[in-house]
């Protein structure tokens, strides 16, 4: 194996490692709050290593292609700054709604009122 190769591997393997660990703490979490902070690793890093993984990969079989490239670093901005935003948005969205919360979860600012 070529180092590119194992850059692909290794990646590839991160991201779904950091995946499977994330659905483990999906079970484990307590509360809305805390599943939703747990999906941000694997969002915000797992699925860009994967994608970098593919994309690596079909370098190595295809041949460099510069438009490859650039729709890849284009997904990986997109699945940051979107994980990132919607990870936001379904916590406020969790805190102003009836959602039982973890009674550490305090102050709750979002729920009371003014």
């Amino acid at each position: 194996m070529n180092p590119f190769e194992w850059l692909a591997s290794i990646l590839a393997v991160t991201g779904s490692v950091l995946f499977l660990v994330v659905g483990v703490a999906q079970f484990r979490a307590r509360d809305a709050l805390s599943r939703i902070n747990a999906i941000g690793p694997a969002t915000a890093l797992g699925a860009p290593m994967i994608m970098l993984a593919v994309a690596i990969g079909w370098t190595l079989e295809q041949g460099l292609d510069p438009l490859l490239w650039i729709k890849t670093a284009i997904t990986v901005a997109a699945l940051v700054i979107v994980s990132s935003v919607a990870s936001n948005v379904l916590a406020r969205a969790a805190c102003r709604s009836d959602a039982t919360l973890d009674p550490g979860t305090e102050p709750n600012d979002l729920r009371s009122t003014p």
